[in-house]
C-alpha cells in the first residue's frame, strides 16, 4: 500500500510539471485577450471636419471638447462645435467645427459688422437681435447660408393709403343743325369738368417712396358735356342772287385802294380784289363778303394774318368811310 500511494505522487508531480506551462499561456491569452478588448471599446475612431478639411482619427478622448485640445483645433468666441463640447465621443461619430466669418448687415440707416457661423440668414439676424416685418425685403435669401464678407441688408417696407380729387375732363358733342351755315358753330350747353375720388396704396422703402398704385376710384360729380351745334347750311341767297359755299368764317376787314403795284396774283388790283393770309383763305379762292359783295383771293399784306382781310376800293375816301368790322365770308365752292 505504501508503495502505491508513493507512485502516485511520483505520477502527480510529472503531470503538475508538464501542465503548469500551458496554464501559465492560458493566462497570458486571458490577459492579453481582455486588454485588447478594453483597449479597443476606449480606442475610438471619429471623422473631425475643420476649415474645410477632414481627416479621420483615433481616440481615448471620452468628450468631444478633450478630443479637440488632443488635436490641437483652437477655438473663437463665435465659432460652433457639433455635436457639443461636452458630448461623449462614440465610434463612428464625425465632429464638425464651424468657424465664425466677418458679416456685415445694414438696417434702419445703420452698419454693423458681426461675426458669426456659416449658418443662414435667418439665423445671423434672429441672433442680432433685429426685427422682420411681413412686407421687409432681405438680401440675400432667408435661407442663403452666409459666407466671409457678406452684405444682409434689410430694407424696411411699409404702406400708406392716401385720396386725392382728381377733375374729369367733358366730352364735347358736336350736332348738326341745318339753320346754321356751314363753318359756322354755336355753343348750346357749356361743358363742367366732373371730380372723381381716387385712392392709391404708396409704396415706401427705408422711408422713401418707390411707388404707387391706383386701389379705388368713386366718382364725386358727372361731368357736364359741352354742346356744340355745327352748322350744315350750304346755301345763301343775297341781292337775289343764290350760290353756295364750302364754309363760311369770320373775319376782321380793313380796305385799300391803289398803290400802283400789282398784286401777288401778278394783276393790278381792282373792285372785288381782296388780301387774304393764305394759309387761311388759299389765293384763288372765290368770296362773298358781307357788305363788300363778290371777290376773288388775289394779294396778300404784311399785316393780314389768320382770320383778317383786306378789301380792295377805288377811293381813298372809300376806304376811310369802309374802317375795320367784323364781316362774314363765304368760302364760295
Amino acid at each position: 500500500m505504501d508503495g502505491w500511494i508513493a507512485n502516485w505522487h511520483r505520477k502527480d508531480y510529472r503531470w503538475r510539471r508538464r501542465t503548469w506551462p500551458w496554464l501559465l499561456v492560458a493566462l497570458l491569452l486571458l490577459f492579453t485577450g481582455t486588454g485588447w478588448g478594453v483597449i479597443n471599446v476606449a480606442w475610438k475612431q471619429v471623422t473631425l471636419q475643420v476649415d474645410g478639411q477632414e481627416i479621420e482619427a483615433r481616440t481615448f478622448a471620452g468628450q468631444v471638447g478633450q478630443f479637440l485640445n488632443e488635436q490641437q483645433v483652437t477655438l473663437g468666441l463665435e465659432d460652433v462645435v457639433e455635436p457639443a463640447l461636452d458630448a461623449p465621443v462614440i465610434k463612428g461619430m464625425v465632429i464638425t467645427v464651424k468657424r465664425a466669418v466677418p458679416v456685415k448687415i445694414v438696417a434702419d440707416g445703420q452698419e454693423r459688422e458681426i461675426w458669426t457661423p456659416p449658418v443662414t440668414v435667418a439665423e445671423v439676424l434672429a441672433k442680432s437681435g433685429l426685427t422682420l416685418q411681413s412686407q421687409d425685403r432681405v438680401t440675400p435669401d432667408l435661407a442663403a447660408t452666409v459666407k466671409a464678407g457678406d452684405i444682409i441688408k434689410i430694407t424696411r417696407v411699409t404702406y400708406k393709403t392716401e385720396t386725392v380729387k382728381r377733375e374729369i375732363d367733358y366730352r364735347v358733342e358736336r350736332r348738326p343743325d341745318r339753320e346754321i351755315e356751314k363753318g359756322i358753330t354755336r355753343l348750346v350747353q357749356k361743358g363742367q369738368k366732373g371730380i372723381q375720388e381716387e385712392t392709391y396704396r404708396i409704396i415706401y422703402e427705408d422711408g422713401q417712396e418707390t411707388g404707387r398704385e391706383l386701389v379705388a376710384t368713386r366718382v364725386v360729380k358727372e361731368p357736364v358735356p359741352e354742346i356744340i351745334a355745327a352748322g350744315t347750311l350750304d346755301t345763301a341767297s343775297r341781292g337775289g342772287q343764290s350760290f353756295r359755299f364750302e364754309r363760311v368764317i369770320y373775319a376782321v376787314a380793313t380796305a385799300y385802294t391803289h398803290t400802283g403795284k400789282l398784286t401777288a396774283t401778278g394783276v393790278y388790283p381792282r373792285v372785288g380784289t381782296i388780301a387774304v393770309d393764305p394759309s387761311v383763305i388759299p389765293l384763288g379762292t372765290r368770296l362773298y363778303v358781307e357788305g363788300y359783295g363778290f371777290g376773288v383771293a388775289q394779294d396778300v399784306g404784311s399785316a393780314i394774318k389768320g382770320n383778317r382781310i383786306d378789301v380792295f376800293l377805288d377811293t381813298e375816301a372809300a376806304t376811310i368811310r369802309w374802317g375795320v368790322r367784323r364781316v362774314k365770308v363765304y368760302v364760295l365752292k
